[in-house]
C-alpha cells in the first residue's frame, strides 16, 4: 500500500499562525469528520424521544459544541498515549507530538483547557446526564490502550465514541431504558464497522509495530464482517424507532442510510487506503440520513 497521511496542511489550518497550527492539527480541526461522527449519535438520541422542539434545539446546540470539544480532547489523549507508535506509522508520523512540533507539557495544558470547556457544556445538562458524562471520561482515557491488549480496539471505540447516544437520550428524558439501549447498540455496531474500514489504512504498518485491530484480524475477509455490523445497525435502529413510537415514515426513510452502508461494503477495497478513507468519510451522510429519518418519524 502507498504511504500517505490524512493531515490536511493545505486548507485553512495551513493559513494559521505557526504557533497555533500544531494545536489545530493535534485537535484534528483540519479533519472535522471525527467531530461529526461523535456528534451524530447524540443528535439521533436527542431526536428519538420526540421532546418539544425548543428543548430539542437547545440540546442539539450544546451537543454540537460538546462534540467538537471532546473529540479534540480525545485526540489529544490518544496522541499522548501513541506518540512513540505514531512515529513508526506513515499516516501518523506528522502528528504534532510524534514529530516534536508540540511537547507533552503543551499538550497537557491544551487538554486541560478543552476539558474545562467540556465541563461547562456538561454542567448545562440535567443531573443524570452530568453523572453519565463524567463516567465517559474513564472510557476516553482507557481507549488508546485497547489496541495494545486486544484485537478489538474498534469495539472499545464503539463503546466510547458512541457514548453520545445514551448521554443525549438521558439529557432529554432523565433516564435510561431499553429504547436507549437499542440505540446505543446500533451506534456500537455502526462504529465497529466504519472504524474497521478506517483501520485498513494502517494495516501493514500496524503489523510491523504490533498494533492490533479488526482490520488486521479480518483482513481480506472484512466484507462479511461489515455486512453483519451494518445489518445489526439497521435492525437495532428500527427496534429503537419502534419502541419510541416513531411513525412509519421513520422506517421508510431508514432505507436511505441502509443503502449507503451497503454501498460502502460493495465498494470496499481493503488494499486501497485512499478509498478506505473516502468510504469512512461517507458515514457523515449515513448519520445525517438517520437523523432525517428520526425527524420524519416525529410526524
Amino acid at each position: 500500500m502507498t504511504a500517505h497521511t490524512d493531515i490536511d496542511r493545505e486548507g485553512w489550518v495551513g493559513k494559521l499562525p505557526h504557533f497555533i497550527a500544531p494545536y489545530a492539527i493535534l485537535a484534528r480541526l483540519d479533519r472535522p469528520i471525527g467531530a461529526w461522527l461523535l456528534f451524530l449519535p447524540g443528535l439521533w438520541s436527542i431526536l428519538l424521544p420526540r421532546a418539544p422542539w425548543p428543548q430539542t434545539i437547545r440540546l442539539i446546540l450544546l451537543f454540537a459544541i460538546g462534540s467538537l470539544v471532546m473529540r479534540s480532547a480525545g485526540c489529544v489523549v490518544n496522541d499522548m498515549w501513541d506518540r512513540k507508535i505514531d512515529r513508526m506509522v506513515a499516516r501518523t508520523a506528522g502528528r504534532p507530538l510524534a514529530s516534536g512540533a508540540l511537547s507533552m507539557k503543551q499538550a497537557a495544558v491544551f487538554l486541560a483547557l478543552l476539558l474545562l470547556a467540556g465541563l461547562a457544556v456538561l454542567l448545562s445538562l440535567n443531573r443524570a446526564a452530568q453523572i453519565l458524562g463524567a463516567c465517559s471520561l474513564i472510557l476516553v482515557a482507557l481507549y488508546p490502550a485497547a489496541k495494545r491488549v486486544t484485537w478489538w480496539p474498534q469495539a472499545m471505540l464503539g463503546i466510547t465514541f458512541g457514548f453520545g447516544a445514551p448521554l443525549g437520550y438521558v439529557a432529554v428524558t432523565g433516564h435510561f431504558d431499553l429504547c436507549a439501549l437499542a440505540l446505543y447498540g446500533a451506534v456500537f455496531f455502526w462504529i465497529l464497522g466504519y472504524d474497521t474500514i478506517y483501520a485498513h489504512q494502517d494495516r501493514e504498518d500496524d503489523a510491523l509495530v504490533g498494533v492490533r485491530s479488526t482490520a488486521r484480524l479480518f483482513a481480506e475477509s472484512s466484507k462479511p464482517f461489515l455486512c453483519v455490523c451494518y445489518a445489526l445497525t439497521v435492525v437495532l435502529l428500527a427496534v429503537a424507532g419502534f419502541w419510541a413510537h416513531q411513525s412509519p415514515w421513520f422506517l421508510v426513510l431508514l432505507t436511505a442510510p441502509a443503502g449507503l452502508l451497503a454501498h460502502q461494503v460493495w465498494r470496499l477495497d481493503v488494499n486501497d487506503p485512499a478509498l478506505c478513507l473516502a468510504l469512512f468519510k461517507t458515514n457523515k451522510f449515513v448519520g445525517l440520513a438517520v437523523a432525517i429519518a428520526f425527524v420524519a418519524g416525529r410526524i
